[in-house]
């Protein structure tokens, strides 16, 4: 199964794909709230690069406080996920993200990228990493949305 993997910022969101077995986990995006002139255009982009991808699920990174508990953050993540649900006719699975971000800018750090390149692709890196969690885990321990 293909799976797409949002990891949802106020400024900018990163998508990741997978291969069509959902094995490994690739770049596929980054989309950014100011090239839109309001939100619903925003989500229409979202939702039209997920349909593009072929995704057959959609897994969104939701973010816990280190004491997991839900935030405002993850409050604006569940609202945007019932959003996309709305346009786009598929599965989706919520995946804890823990350090996503902090955790991609290390790798990207290690594969020598300069600061310009890292900023521009961290949230599809931080994407990479919450489907590769995902994908990691056993049918059965995946949390619907």
């Amino acid at each position: 199964m293909k799976f797409v993997s949002v990891d949802y910022g106020l400024a900018r969101t990163g998508l990741a794909v997978s291969d069509p077995d959902g094995r490994m986990a690739f770049p596929l995006a980054t989309v950014r709230l100011q090239d839109y002139t309001d939100r619903k255009l925003f989500l229409a982009a979202l939702a039209e690069k997920i349909i593009e991808a072929g995704a057959e699920a959609v897994v969104v990174g939701l973010p816990l406080t280190q004491d997991g508990k839900e935030s405002l953050t993850t409050r604006q993540v569940r609202n945007v996920t019932q959003r996309l649900k709305r346009r786009i006719p598929l599965p989706f699975y919520y995946m804890v993200e823990e350090l996503s971000s902090e955790e991609a800018w290390a790798d990207l750090r290690e594969a020598g990228l300069k600061m310009r390149k890292r900023k521009a692709v961290l949230d599809q890196q931080a994407a990479v990493r919450i489907l590769s969690s995902f994908l990691a885990l056993a049918p059965q321990e995946r949390s619907p949305a």
